[in-house]
């Protein structure tokens, strides 16, 4: 069995492809130029030494003229220490705990008006008027964004999911996406100069001030933290969401039992993370020769950490193809592990147990439609496109 991320049958459903490449090719090369890993310890391995695993490039030279950053930016994502410990100290006082709690009342608030929205009898659809808007303006409002933007926002954050598609783009559409992709930097450069002018009780004024202040931070480097936050922000939740309602929505009994005992929705958006989680892959690249299942990596070479398959290991995960909300599924890779660690993890998961504690409370009987269901085109991000339900 060939394995091809980027095609779109495999995208649908990545799982018996992890599955045969665990058995048969752990260590495997996609003749696109690139490596991947898929048994659980090897890709662990991967995260935990960014001193042979380097998070410099991140994929970006597979995205050619889509590559939504500026030439040797220190973006977070792809930068190693010390220049990343740098940045993410900075970015850490935004996601304390203290901060992140501090944060629960307005969420609730915010969910409540878009649910408040949401039509008691018929259809609508899960991901646009709910999974998708919450997490926008939760991160448009830390950034400081007004509200007309946000519409903006979601456009935005959708373009840099699918630049990560780039094999399978059309050529005609690049243009069109490159306009996307400027319109987001013209807006953060002014947005960045009305800061200095200006500041305001927000993330970006406060990277603009340490930037001024300790001149720990470059104009790019705030330019790039706060696209990664567009993106990383919304659309890990956003599919953290949907992915856990198409589970819950696919096992009956299990999404009773959660309906009786709400405290269970914790669990539930865990195994989510394991058995189906928002993010399935991460690149990296090799410094130095290195040897994992037996299979030499040499060095110079692009490698494709593919959590979602690590997450499915057997060897870690007993029966992993099974959805199961009584799991014990601490250890799965979704957020990262070690430096890169998702910084939002926290967050992610008190939007999405507030929604779904909405979600269940306000409908007693949902159920999807027979609409086909289109995922996101993405090797590294898994989601629904839509979600058109029902209630009953």
């Amino acid at each position: 069995m060939d394995y091809n991320p980027f095609l779109p049958e495999v995208q649908a459903n990545p799982y018996p492809y992890y599955a045969y490449l665990r058995e048969h090719a752990p260590v495997y090369y996609v003749p696109f130029g690139f490596w991947t890993l898929s048994r659980y310890d090897d890709v662990y391995c991967a995260f935990r030494t960014p001193q042979v695993f380097s998070s410099a490039m991140q994929g970006a030279a597979f995205l050619g003229d889509l590559n939504p950053f500026p030439p040797d930016a220190a973006m977070i994502l792809a930068v190693d220490p010390p220049a990343h410990t740098r940045l993410r100290k900075l970015v850490n006082r935004a996601f304390t705990p203290r901060r992140v709690t501090s944060l629960e009342g307005h969420i609730r608030e915010v969910t409540q008006e878009l649910i408040a929205q949401l039509p008691t009898q018929g259809e609508f659809d899960l991901v646009r008027d709910l999974s998708a808007p919450l997490p926008v303006i939760t991160i448009a409002e830390l950034l400081g964004v007004p509200v007309e933007r946000r519409e903006d926002f979601k456009h935005w954050a959708d373009t840099i999911i699918r630049a990560t598609n780039v094999m399978a783009i059309p050529p005609e559409a690049h243009a069109g996406m490159r306009q996307q992709i400027s319109a987001m930097f013209a807006y953060f450069r002014t947005a960045i100069a009305a800061c200095r002018q200006q500041p305001g009780d927000n993330l970006l004024s406060a990277m603009v001030r340490a930037e001024e202040e300790n001149q720990t931070l470059t104009a790019e480097e705030v330019l790039c933290m706060a696209v990664v936050l567009i993106a990383a922000g919304s659309e890990t939740t956003t599919n953290l969401i949907a992915n856990a309602m198409l589970a819950l929505l696919a096992h009956p009994e299990q999404l009773a039992q959660v309906r009786a005992n709400p405290e269970l929705i914790p669990n539930v958006l865990e195994e989510t993370l394991r058995y189906d989680g928002p993010v399935q892959s991460q690149f990296r690249q090799t410094t130095q020769a290195v040897e994992l299942s037996g299979t030499t990596i040499p060095a110079g070479s692009m490698v494709m950490l593919l959590e979602g398959s690590a997450n499915h290991d057997e060897r870690k995960f007993p029966d992993p193809e099974r959805f199961d909300i009584w799991r014990n599924a601490e250890g799965h890779l979704t957020f990262g592990y070690g430096v890169h660690f998702c910084l939002g993890a926290q967050l992610a998961r008190l939007e999405a147990k507030i929604v779904l504690e909405a979600l269940l409370e306000r409908f007693p009987h949902l159920s999807r439609t027979n609409a086909p269901l289109v995922r996101i085109e993405s090797p590294t991000i898994r989601g629904p496109k839509a979600l058109p339900v029902v209630v009953e």
